[in-house]
């Protein structure tokens, strides 16, 4: 109850003494496409029967009955494994089709935009133990290879990740983050809300979004590989948990001197163009990075980090999961690309226990953490750097982080979702009660759909504030080194 008042009365003062130029914002032409904003209005069939009718994308799947795989198998609360399919494999093929009409709603009954055979499972990590579950796709053709095709507007590709919020009972966290980061960096994966109806029945509200990868005419990321002739234009890492698939895995200098136990893997080129000379030139162009963000000269001019990576990259990284207490990022589910240009840079990825939704614990606002992180340990010492996000977060203060924004996105998007809210909780409103509680302690669990908007408005009013009286703190971390000093003198 404490969220809701509080979220109310920061965000109603916020919308009273907002600068006049805010609103401009969420109408501004920046190239990103936000759905609520754009999508066409639709007005309500007149329907005297039960067929089901969404003003949102709709997305079914058609598995024959047949189970998909990839849920956690927990015995005394804990994850000992993870279904499979009848012949012992991680996935099924199954039949997708996608309705979207661009003026009418959408039925199943409906021409679909798009079909496709696909292949599934379940995807993430404690999310696989959830009721409401999130899947990864890859649209494939009769004899099993990549069927790339244009889904709810966005560019053509075979590979999709279906994310079904539970955990973040707002259902707005990933779809908000990433558009908005999408306006900040040079990319964030493109979303979409969509309500999904698997065997026919209804699954509830899930977003749709574009995997990191790279992709054909400038979409997605701007990459290339040709493993006939060994060579490649840019990759895709991921740092996140350990597993035991060697393959894949980069043993690049972090990992190497045991500055890491996490994985450091090769997202891209996929494993039938990673070939032994491919995976040996990026395990070397990255160690490079390292080894000169770890050296002694991190910060020189010539020999130093700059001169490889994307900087504002990183400071905006660092800033949109510090201002969302988004504490996975950095050491889990964590990539970074190079592209075309050479440079190495950030992309955000899972925001679903950002702003205080971390399962286990409250990500407390009040200090930061993204310092300790295995790259930004380094990138923090550097004095330019720090200074960099005290000046870009100032800046992004007055635009796509200022309170009286971020308050209109989630009002606005609310608003488009409109009745899907209503309909996903009559599936899953259970989730709402004390005995479905995800969050601990048990207090920061939201009891309703309205009061999970205004826990989420009051955190980020609460860490707003906070960083606003003490983001020039962050440069604690780049104090000065006498020893160094002494050191350069002599030289």
């Amino acid at each position: 109850m404490k969220y809701k008042v509080w979220g109310i009365i920061a965000c109603a003062l916020m919308l009273l003494i907002s600068a006049i130029n805010l609103p401009l914002l969420l109408t501004a032409d920046t190239g990103r496409y936000h759905q609520h904003l754009e999508a066409e209005p639709k007005q309500p069939c007149p329907h005297t029967d039960n067929t089901f009718c969404t003003h949102l994308p709709l997305i079914t799947i058609h598995t024959g009955g047949v189970e998909i795989p990839g849920r956690a198998i927990v015995e005394e609360g804990k994850t000992t494994g993870y279904t499979t399919a009848a012949d012992g494999s991680d996935r099924i093929r199954a039949k997708l089709s996608v309705f979207d009409n661009k003026t009418t709603n959408n039925h199943p009954t409906d021409v679909p935009a798009v079909t496709s055979d696909i292949s599934i499972h379940v995807r993430g990590n404690s999310s696989r133990t959830y009721d409401k579950l999130g899947y990864r796709i890859n649209l494939i053709d009769e004899k099993g290879g990549n069927n790339p095709q244009s889904l709810i507007g966005m560019t053509a590709h075979h590979e999709w990740v279906l994310h079904g919020p539970i955990l973040d009972k707002t259902l707005l966290r990933n779809y908000m983050w990433y558009n908005i980061a999408g306006e900040i960096m040079d990319y964030a994966p493109n979303v979409r809300f969509c309500e999904l109806l698997l065997d026919g029945e209804y699954m509830g509200v899930y977003v749709l979004v574009e995997n990191i990868t790279a992709g054909k005419n400038g979409s997605r990321l701007n990459l290339t590989v040709d493993a006939k002739d060994n060579t490649f234009t840019g990759y895709v890492l991921l740092l996140d948990r350990p597993d035991n698939e060697e393959q894949n895995h980069l043993k690049s200098f972090t990992t190497y001197t045991l500055r890491t136990n996490l994985k450091l893997e090769i997202v891209y080129p996929g494993a039938p163009n990673l070939t032994p000379k491919i995976l040996e030139g990026i395990k070397q162009d990255f160690s490079a990075f390292e080894k000169s963000l770890y050296s002694y000269d991190y910060d020189n001019n010539q020999y130093g980090y700059e001169k490889l990576i994307d900087v504002d990259s990183f400071v905006d990284y660092l800033l949109i999961n510090e201002f969302t207490c988004n504490y996975d990022a950095g050491w889990l589910s964590t990539y970074m690309y190079k592209d075309i240009d050479g440079k190495f840079r950030m992309c955000i990825w899972d925001f679903n226990s950002a702003c205080d939704n971390y399962q286990q614990s409250m990500m407390q606002p009040g200090h930061f953490e993204l310092q300790n992180c295995l790259w930004y340990f380094m990138l923090t010492k550097d004095e330019n750097f720090t200074k960099r996000c005290v000046k870009r977060y100032h800046e992004l203060r007055q635009t796509y982080l200022s309170e009286d924004y971020l308050c209109r996105y989630i009002d606005s998007t609310v608003e488009y979702l409109g009745a899907a809210i209503a309909r996903n909780y009559e599936k899953w409103g259970y989730s709402f009660e004390e005995s479905h509680d995800l969050l601990k302690p048990i207090e920061r669990n939201p009891r309703s759909y309205e009061e999970s908007l205004a826990q989420l408005k009051w955190f980020i009013s609460y860490r707003g504030s906070w960083l606003d009286e003490n983001i020039e703190s962050i440069t604690q971390y780049s104090a000065g080194s006498k020893v160094k000093k002494f050191n350069e003198n002599a030289n």
